[in-house]
């Protein structure tokens, strides 16, 4: 069985290495980096399942390297670590597209359950939709480039926000599942709860407007009291 390969960015040699330790024991093969330059190297290289990433760093800070991955594609998930423990500093490690954090002193056994996560997510293709070798998602007549993060139907270009594509990305995955709110909360925004907003309903109102085509039915539907599916 192939072990999940996972890249630890944190200046601190104590705590790289105990990283380290923890994930080794648990089965991962780890690399440990250090120095900003060299782990946006390694991050954009690629070939990692996830990635831990330390909030504060010297020279390139963690919030820079996640920024310039997701600028060229690259979607490796990533676990953000020491993030300050205020709300603002955590919705922009959110927002930054960091798709899970931590703030210290935290559990072993949470980090791993976080990692473990967070790569089954990334590697589950969903049920209805196919994902093609050039990593191109498609659900009936829609398509979903995941490298150039381009949205199509029936061969036209759709114009999304960065958030909107990740609900559609994680809707076409679950083509004709019904997917709950708190699903959606923790796959796109990272919310381990339901902060009790329509932030939900504003974004599949905003795709529905987006991918429908006029006078046709709707792809997205509301399962009321339920949430929301994907038809095709």
């Amino acid at each position: 069985m192939t072990r999940s390969r996972v890249l630890t960015i944190d200046d601190d040699p104590t705590t790289g290495v105990e990283i380290v330790a923890e994930l080794k024991n648990y089965g991962f093969s780890v690399d440990w980096v250090g120095d900003g330059r060299e782990a946006l190297a390694r991050a954009i290289g690629g070939g990692y399942d996830a990635i831990t990433l330390e909030r504060m760093l010297p020279g390139i800070d963690g919030m820079s390297i996640l920024a310039a991955m997701r600028t060229v594609g690259v979607q490796t998930p990533v676990l953000m670590l020491n993030v300050p423990g205020d709300v603002d500093e955590r919705i922009r490690s959110l927002r930054a597209r960091g798709d899970d954090y931590l703030t210290r002193p935290y559990n072993s056994g949470e980090l791993m359950a976080r990692l473990e996560e967070l790569i089954r997510r990334s590697q589950e293709p969903g049920l209805g939709a196919t994902v093609c070798a050039n990593s191109l998602l498609r659900a009936g007549s829609l398509a979903l480039d995941l490298a150039a993060r381009k949205v199509t139907r029936d061969g036209a270009e759709i114009a999304l926000l960065p958030t909107e594509c990740r609900v559609l990305e994680f809707m076409m995955r679950h083509v004709g599942q019904t997917v709950t709110r708190m699903m959606l909360f923790e796959a796109v925004w990272s919310y381990h709860f339901d902060p009790g907003t329509n932030l939900i309903e504003v974004h599949m109102s905003k795709l529905r407007k987006k991918i429908d085509v006029p006078g046709e039915e709707s792809m997205l539907k509301t399962v009321r009291g339920a949430g929301y599916v994907l038809t095709v």
